[in-house]
């Protein structure tokens, strides 16, 4: 008789039968020729597929952003710049989420789907005030530097409030508590992230690659 092993608690379920279908060839080759040994049931399957499904409902989020920000702003350049805050505000929280040692699951992919509107609202704000110093006539540069100053202490107030929000969410007892502690913990690492980049990469790339807006419009522009 066999007893059935289970997976312990805190250990990745793919990463077990990722291990186990490498001794397969192994176990295959110390067993008589007569056994045959197949896999009866794979749960990291259905886990695979739901981690891939929100996946793509990020990356959908991630095109649907940037497609929003660019019918408004109707500029190339002051689309790319608020745009970078995304890729590097995920990048970061990934890097936060291995530091904590968090696995990527639907909460936590969840968390960053989420996020994705969050994180943009901060280089919006910098950009339009940066333009918006362009547009008084001031050099590009300039514009940037005074323009970010200014709105420095607006950003941090929006971020930290913004963060703040997930708080209680943080703190909540019980299994209800512990299932959504990674989810708020993922969530204000990307928005205290995009807040910082906020502040530092997106004036940097509006003093280099911010064309000043221009008077003259297609009319498409104007439709």
């Amino acid at each position: 008789n066999l007893r059935p092993q289970l997976r312990q608690p805190g250990t990745n379920t793919v990463d077990i039968v990722d291990r186990i279908k490498k001794l397969l060839p192994q176990l295959r080759t110390q067993i008589p020729p007569a056994v045959g040994l197949e896999i009866f049931y794979d749960r990291s399957d259905s886990i695979r597929e739901s981690v891939n499904d929100v996946e793509f409902t990020l990356l959908l989020a991630v095109a649907l952003v940037i497609l929003v920000i660019f019918v408004f702003l109707r500029n190339i350049s002051a689309t790319i710049i608020p745009s970078l805050a995304l890729p590097l505000s995920i990048v970061g929280t990934f890097a936060a989420m291995s530091l904590f040692g968090y696995n990527i699951d639907n909460l936590s992919m969840m968390a960053l789907t989420l996020a994705v509107g969050f994180v943009v609202d901060d280089a919006i704000v910098v950009l339009e005030n940066v333009v918006r110093h362009m547009e008084m006539g001031k050099p590009r540069f300039e514009a940037a530097l005074e323009g970010g100053r200014e709105i420095a202490f607006t950003i941090l107030s929006m971020t930290l409030s913004l963060a703040a929000v997930f708080l209680p969410v943080l703190f909540m007892s019980g299994i209800i508590g512990r299932l959504f502690h990674e989810f708020a913990v993922v969530i204000m690492t990307a928005i205290l992230i995009s807040g910082f980049v906020s502040l530092s990469l997106t004036p940097m790339l509006c003093s280099r690659f911010l064309k000043p807006p221009s008077e003259h419009h297609n009319a498409l522009y104007r439709a």
